[in-house]
């Protein structure tokens, strides 16, 4: 798992440095869209939006904004209706790719997503044909704290496990139980990150060499697609290459 907790590590530095150029904001925008409309516009009430603000604050989204993005949600606003697909393939090596995106054109998405993995050597399957190589969690990710403090309060309160990798802790929660990890984890004045739902995969495969490098061009090109939200994979690529690449 070495290679894909560094790329993980990668792609949280990567999310800061576009939160920083605006780049982010749709991408925010349209999940606080989607989780205004599905479950309310009330945060107290509605986890996924409450995750979703604290994402648009932590990349200084503008208030007014986070509130025109959920009344446009609940129909206060009119708007793009948005819908969520997931797209699973195969890139370079075997490894299974999750694609998770928000779009008002699914024929148009799924045929740009095609020729994304088309290009950087992988192919596009059927639904289901990658998902239950995942698992679907919670994370929190936490810097700058004191390992064994963060231990015993995520371990108290519920969390699965915590990891580490260059400064970046990682806490593993069910589902159900990451706003109760995080909420004692602030509680303890320790800054969180972020706090999101993700899929972790069960097993990897290992991809070195030429194949490495593309499936790494391949995720990085799909992740920058305006549509695409998360990307999964379940690859183990040695760190040398990740930090060539990166």
């Amino acid at each position: 798992m070495a290679g894909h907790s560094k790329w993980a590590n990668i792609k949280h530095k990567k999310a800061r440095e576009d939160a920083k150029r605006g780049k982010i904001f749709t991408k925010v925008t349209r999940e606080i869209i989607v989780a205004a409309r599905l479950g309310g516009g009330d945060p107290d009430k509605n986890p996924r939006l409450r995750r979703a603000i604290q994402k648009a604050k932590s990349v200084n989204m503008p208030k007014e904004n986070i509130e025109r993005a959920i009344k446009r949600g609940t129909g206060e606003l009119e708007g793009v209706s948005y819908e969520e697909v997931v797209y699973e393939g195969y890139g370079p090596g075997g490894v299974a790719i999750l694609v998770e995106a928000i779009t008002d054109n699914r024929n148009r998405t799924v045929s740009e997503i095609r020729t994304i993995f088309s290009k950087h050597g992988g192919n596009l399957g059927e639904a289901g044909c990658v998902a239950w190589m995942f698992e679907r969690k919670g994370v929190i990710t936490v810097k700058d704290v004191d390992e064994d403090l963060l231990m015993e309060v995520a371990i108290e309160a519920g969390a699965e496990d915590v990891s580490q990798e260059e400064g970046l802790f990682s806490v593993i929660t069910a589902v159900e139980d990451l706003d109760r990890v995080r909420e004692a984890i602030e509680a303890k004045g320790i800054k969180v990150e972020s706090a999101r739902l993700t899929y972790i995969p069960q097993s990897t495969v290992r991809v070195e060499g030429e194949k490495a490098e593309k499936l790494i061009k391949l995720l990085d090109a799909l992740e920058d697609h305006d549509d695409v939200q998360n990307v999964y994979a379940n690859f183990d690529v040695p760190e040398e290459v990740l930090a060539s690449i990166s």
